[in-house]
Parts: structure tokens; sequence; C-alpha cells
């Protein structure tokens, strides 16, 4: 969601500044490649996991086992 926030604000500043270049038709080619690349970078860029600590992967005794 944070991403195409970010992109619809990008959109917006883009129209409110009147750029002469920005016809119509290029402000929609805009959002389309604008909340596409939202889209991808946020399903590649942000994996949304944490990694496993070091000490679970290498088999460190757990609590319960150091107990006993």
């Amino acid at each position: 969601m944070c991403a195409a926030s970010g992109a619809t604000g990008f959109r917006t500043w883009m129209q409110t500044h009147h750029f002469g270049w920005l016809t119509p038709r290029r402000m929609r080619a805009l959002t389309i490649a604008v909340m596409s690349g939202a889209a991808i970078f946020s399903t590649i860029g942000f994996s949304g996991a944490t990694p496993p600590s070091t000490a679970s992967t290498h088999g460190a005794p757990s609590t319960v086992a150091a107990h006993r």
C-alpha cells in the first residue's frame, strides 16, 4: 500500500506543477508506468519476513534442552 500511495503522490505532484509537456495521454502513460513500477518494487523489493536468527539455524540447543 505504501508503494501505491507514493506513486499516487508522485502523480499528483506532477499534475499540480502544470508541466507543458505533460499532455493527458502522457499523464495516463506516466500513471500506468509509476503504478506498475510501484507494484513490482513492492513485491520484489520488500520480502515482508524477517530472516531466522543465527542461533536457530546453527542448531543451538533450545532452553528446554539446556535445563535437562
